[in-house]
């Protein structure tokens, strides 16, 4: 009765557990891991190395450039620097008036004065090298039979401007005169000062030997 037991029991551990380790453990190592690192690890590499380096990379480094490019400024239109504001706002800084309005006035009297004293091409040119308003005062004037010496111009200047002397008629004079030939060439106001009584040459800013007559 003891006999069929003792031979029943090595049968099962010899066959079964060879089978597992075998069979199992191969199809594991074979199959699952390679496929996971053959197939689904390179798609994600690839794809977001592929989308970071065509897409995102390039665009950052396009809007850094852009903005370390600084934009280009405008430059002051021509008929700025040639308008009746910028004149007379010149004149206001040579004189030191307090207001642009008192150098406008003072401006517009020595202009009216200056234009009945040149004549011929001088005159055409000198009011097409001025400001357009400006030019209309110097052309709308009659020119004197003969132009008055630098003194008696400064006079003339001075009984129009009110509480004005000789002293500040001479001021006003020389700041308006100075500051217009800066409008002018050399060679025109040469030729200006030709038509003119010697003196008138230091109300145009100009050093001259000759005392004021």
């Amino acid at each position: 009765m003891t006999t069929p037991a003792t031979t029943a029991a090595p049968k099962q551990p010899t066959i079964a557990t060879p089978k597992q380790a075998t069979n199992a453990t191969p199809k594991q190592a074979s199959t699952a891991a390679p496929k996971q690192a053959s197939t689904a690890a390179p798609k994600q590499a690839t794809d977001a190395t592929l989308k970071t380096a065509g897409s995102t990379a390039p665009r950052a480094s396009a809007s850094t450039v852009t903005a370390a490019v600084p934009l280009p400024k405008p430059h002051p239109s021509p008929a700025d620097s040639t308008s009746w504001e910028s004149l007379t706002e010149a004149v206001r800084e040579a004189g030191r008036y307090p207001t642009r309005a008192e150098a406008e006035r003072i401006t517009r009297i020595v202009l009216s004065a200056l234009g009945s004293h040149v004549t011929g091409d001088e005159r055409v040119v000198l009011a097409q090298s001025l400001p357009p308003e400006a030019g209309r005062l110097i052309a709308a004037q009659i020119p004197v039979p003969e132009p008055l010496t630098a003194r008696e111009f400064v006079d003339s200047v001075s009984t129009r401007l009110p509480d004005s002397t000789p002293a500040t008629a001479r001021w006003d004079v020389s700041s308006v005169l100075t500051t217009l030939s800066t409008y002018l060439t050399p060679d025109l106001t040469d030729r200006i000062l030709s038509q003119l009584p010697p003196g008138y040459a230091l109300l145009f800013g100009r050093a001259e030997l000759a005392p004021m007559a």
